[in-house]
């Protein structure tokens, strides 16, 4: 075992190749703001708020932790976001997740809330948007970013497409992929299954057809 984890220590990983376990470095301790120190003060979503190579080389030098190539890590570019968002506000409104867990406790949450009840009883505020990060060995921006019903709790006024441009930058294609021109010939002729449920987080429970026509 101690031949092992020395040759772990000794060998270099290529960051982008390295699927980030957030697991084993939650459950050494470490918290949110240790590597995501700037999402508190941020207030744009395009921030880029991941760690940079300093951060991660505090540890991972060969002793405490592998060595890393943590190049990659300080050229990273600043992500693209199709929303609005700022951290700082929604931190300092305290505690969310109570809110998002009466709204799935209630059926009053728009949209497929999946596992998400199960997480929201930590008094982490980060986790309350981002799920399941203590049991995640890889970074899954599909998993643990919140969804949109999330925000829908708290901004429930949904008028497609005119309240769209409330949250959503402008000069985005919000369309979903599935939304092609035979499901626009067929959605509401019964012909085809509707996952209705998932229909609600951008066409609201009030939907009338003229929303589109």
């Amino acid at each position: 075992m101690k031949a092992v984890l020395f040759t772990a220590l000794a060998l270099p990983l290529a960051a982008q190749d390295w699927a980030f376990p957030h697991q084993p470095h939650l459950e050494m301790g470490l918290d949110c703001q240790t590597c995501h120190a700037t999402a508190s003060t941020s207030q744009d979503a395009k921030d880029n708020l991941l760690p940079d190579g300093q951060v991660c080389g505090a540890c991972h030098n060969g002793e405490t932790a592998p060595v890393i190539d943590v190049s990659p890590l300080t050229q990273r570019q600043a992500p693209g976001r199709t929303y609005r968002f700022n951290h700082s506000f929604h931190l300092g409104l305290g505690a969310i997740a109570p809110l998002i867990a009466t709204a799935i406790d209630t059926g009053n949450y728009f949209g497929k809330p999946g596992d998400a009840r199960r997480f929201l009883e930590s008094g982490n505020s980060c986790s309350a948007c981002h799920r399941g990060l203590e049991e995640s060995l890889a970074a899954d921006s599909s998993k643990h970013m919140p969804m949109m019903g999330d925000c829908i709790v708290c901004h429930p006024k949904i008028d497609n497409p005119f309240t769209c441009k409330e949250c959503h930058v402008t000069n985005v294609d919000l369309m979903p992929s599935d939304h092609t021109r035979e499901f626009i010939d067929l959605h509401s002729t019964g012909k085809i299954a509707l996952d209705k449920p998932s229909c609600l987080p951008c066409h609201g429970r009030n939907f009338a057809c003229m929303g589109c026509h």
